[in-house]
């Protein structure tokens, strides 16, 4: 992969501009960082940017810990011959997520303070109401960049049969989520998806 020094700078502005744009949080921007690092400049491989948002959501802490994921695996892509691939790495993580933090904190506090004073306001309480939408459409966009290169039934159904019955029980019932994650876990422990 041949990554030059300017490409850092492209990082960073992509991390930096994208990031006023999570709306619905740093899940929201996997299609885009998908499009990004792998459709328009493979300078991540499929299995990277998979690998990085699975570790990041295994991970206690904050969702935005992909954003630093990407990072990581793109300094370790971009490190030049006779460097220490965890050197770029750790650049490649700590730059990421700055750039990716910087604005959109900045962004949160100024509009909060803002709507807080304006709340009452027409026109605020409608940009909140329609933001539910945006989220929601967000996230399932998201979903579906995370999952389509399993999208075959036929080797997957019992994965799919998984998803699909724990996305009816959060939707229909109150059980805790962290239950099903919990049966999740169990179900991946034992080895009995591995075995059809």
């Amino acid at each position: 992969m041949n990554i030059v020094w300017s490409d850092w700078l492209t990082v960073m502005w992509q991390f930096a501009s994208m990031s006023v744009f999570a709306v619905g949080g740093a899940i929201a921007l996997i299609p885009e960082f998908h499009r990004f690092f792998i459709d328009e400049h493979a300078w991540l491989s499929e299995s990277q940017f998979s690998s990085g948002i699975a570790l990041a959501q295994a991970s206690p802490g904050p969702n935005a810990l992909m954003l630093a994921m990407m990072g990581w695996n793109f300094g370790m892509n971009a490190t030049p011959e006779g460097y220490s691939h965890y050197l770029f790495a750790v650049m490649g993580f700590v730059l990421c997520l700055l750039c990716a933090l910087t604005p959109s904190c900045v962004l949160t506090f100024t509009a909060t303070r803002w709507v807080q004073k304006n709340s009452e306001k027409q026109g605020v309480i409608a940009f909140k109401q329609g933001l539910a939408a945006v989220v929601i459409g967000s996230m399932l966009v998201s979903s579906w960049v995370i999952v389509r290169g399993d999208f075959v039934l036929a080797h997957n159904w019992q994965i799919w049969l998984i998803a699909s019955a724990t996305m009816i029980l959060v939707w229909a019932t109150n059980i805790h989520i962290l239950w099903l994650l919990g049966v999740g876990a169990m179900i991946g422990a034992t080895g009995v998806l591995g075995s059809f």
